[in-house]
């Protein structure tokens, strides 16, 4: 059976790993009617591929990155607190502010 802390930290992976879908979508549709993207690394890639490839290539890096730290969980004690801080960042980095923007539309 698995501990409880292995169920939190499952369910902080979904959390994450649905608030990138969520940017991702929500980023997509803000920049297509006019709002700015706010990572200048993946802005500046608008230009050269497209805005939905430059998404779909940063939300995969950053999926594989939350995935690297759920399969390192069990040799890191940081595993934990860091898919909390990243589930905290998007969500008031990027899914408030997308909430507000689209609301006021």
């Amino acid at each position: 059976m698995r501990s409880s802390k292995e169920h939190i930290l499952k369910a902080l992976l979904f959390i994450n790993l649905w608030l990138q879908a969520f940017d991702g979508a929500a980023t997509y549709m803000g920049v297509t009617i006019g709002y700015g993207e706010g990572n200048p690394l993946v802005a500046a890639t608008f230009g050269h591929i497209g805005v939905g490839p430059a998404l779909c290539l940063a939300k995969a890096v950053a999926c594989m990155g939350l995935l690297f730290i759920w399969h390192y969980r069990t040799r890191s004690t940081l595993a934990g607190p860091a898919l909390a801080g990243t589930a905290i960042t998007y969500l008031l980095a990027s899914f408030a502010p997308w909430s507000v923007a689209f609301a006021s539309l």
